[in-house]
């Protein structure tokens, strides 16, 4: 009999709870369901991983935690848990005193988050406007350390110069200061890493694996990168078109992949190639078009392994392992057995 899914089973307690969370957008051809019954569990004081090719849904499960939806976006059903308040029930003033103090959110492009006009001290001013106790000197003293602790030196001076003053990879290290200026319980990095050289890109996931440990925050980490998932997260949530296909224990996920497409998204890691070869693998196809989705398993269409149930029966979620379920017609006597 198939498992319910039970995402990320926690020893301590949860600081995000996403539960059957369902998102469409409105649009002239008809409502595009972007997010389908997603479930997500964020335990405190760890790291999750959300990978899935671009028009997953991964930044608009992001957005939607944030409460930062489009005007032509509507939460359908499910419920968003934060340290055990329902963000979706929360009046907009309410939820405007969570963001950048309690949760926060790094952009894949830190000028998203960075004022371009304004220089860093101002910015980073600005963020602890609701400490009202602290001197302007103190809030600046603060500042200047936490750019201290992201990597950045001589961070007193920093704070007076622009945004346009500095590199790619020092503006990524100044929105993720921006972002744990306040010490959130839960950061959300949207794909933080792939504007930059390797060089950098390590040096942020290094920084962000020492900043969890100093803050004891939480952090969902999204990203397209297997080997940056890989290297920092403790447990990784697999999207595809906008549903969760498989989830689990990060050592369980890249050493026994239970669903074809995690499968193949690790098939195409550059990293895991041993062979050399002219060309990189990819999976064959398109993410399908969530105006009409597939009454049977979303990836059907693309998968080698699909059978005559997969394109008329959505499967359900299967417990291959200790907190690993994946979401497979395939998987069913493992469940069963």
């Amino acid at each position: 009999m198939a498992a319910a899914a039970q995402p990320v089973p926690a020893t301590t307690a949860n600081v995000l709870e996403v539960r059957d969370l369902s998102v469409q957008f409105r649009t002239p051809r008809g409502p595009v369901l972007a997010l389908r019954k997603v479930s997500v569990t964020v335990p405190r004081g760890s790291i999750v991983g959300l990978v899935g090719e671009s028009g997953s849904g991964k930044s608009t499960l992001a957005l939607a935690v944030m409460r930062l939806m489009p005007v032509n976006a509507t939460i359908s059903e499910g419920s968003l848990r934060f340290a055990g308040r329902e963000l979706l029930s929360l009046p907009a003033s309410e939820m405007q005193r969570l963001r950048g103090d309690r949760i926060s959110m790094v952009f894949q492009d830190p000028m998203t988050s960075l004022n371009p006009v304004r220089t860093i001290g101002m910015q980073m001013v600005d963020i602890q406007y609701r400490d009202r106790r602290m001197s302007l000197a103190d809030k600046r003293r603060k500042a200047a350390e936490m750019l201290r602790r992201v990597g950045i030196p001589d961070s007193e001076r920093q704070l007076d110069r622009h945004p346009h003053q500095f590199s790619g990879g020092m503006r990524q290290r100044i929105a993720i200061a921006m972002g744990i200026l306040e010490k959130p319980e839960l950061l959300i990095a949207d794909e933080p890493t792939t504007a930059l050289d390797v060089t950098l890109e390590a040096q942020i996931v290094q920084l962000l694996r020492d900043l969890r440990g100093e803050l004891n925050g939480s952090i969902l980490f999204i990203s397209h990168n297997l080997g940056i998932i890989a290297e920092l997260c403790d447990y990784v949530v697999v999207l595809y078109a906008g549903e969760v296909v498989e989830q689990g224990p990060i050592e369980d996920i890249f050493h026994r992949p239970r669903h074809p497409y995690t499968r193949a998204l690790l098939e195409c890691d550059p990293a895991r190639i041993e062979e050399v070869c002219r060309e990189l693998p990819t999976i064959s196809g398109d993410v399908p078009n969530l105006l009409r989705v597939p009454s049977g398993c979303v990836f059907a269409p693309r998968c080698p392994q699909a059978i005559d149930r997969c394109q008329h029966e959505h499967p359900a979620d299967h417990e291959t392992g200790p907190g690993h379920f994946a979401r497979c017609h395939l998987l069913q006597s493992v469940s069963d057995g």
